[in-house]
């Protein structure tokens, strides 16, 4: 099964995902090829099972107190889900048989019109 790591820029911002042969076996070990690989010392590994609560992707940031990646915020209201590390809007979705778009300009869930 092969690992995947990312590449951490300043403020622990995700620049990339890389994926490394199975038979690097631990963390460490991992971050060790990639810097003698790419000469670039900062990487951390990302899981799809939900260890460090997201698989990181591009734009995200990894949070070492929280051990966690987390999603770039997109609206200034939301706030973070300590659970998850995933942003939440600060009103519930209303319904999930219509479509809503979020409102930053007045925090609010608003019908989408098509």
């Amino acid at each position: 099964m092969s690992k995947y790591f990312t590449k951490l820029g300043l403020n622990s911002n995700v620049l990339t995902v890389v994926c490394v042969d199975d038979t690097i076996t631990t963390e460490e070990a991992g971050i060790d090829f990639l810097n003698n690989l790419h000469n670039y010392p900062f990487w951390k590994q990302t899981f799809k099972d939900g260890k460090r609560k997201n698989y990181a992707g591009k734009g995200y940031t990894y949070d070492e107190d929280r051990d966690a990646f987390i999603p770039k915020k997109e609206y200034p209201s939301w706030i973070l889900n300590e659970d998850t590390c995933q942003w939440e809007a600060p009103i519930a979705y209303p319904d999930e048989e219509q479509i809503y778009n979020w409102n930053e300009e007045t925090t609010s869930w608003d019908l989408a019109q098509y």
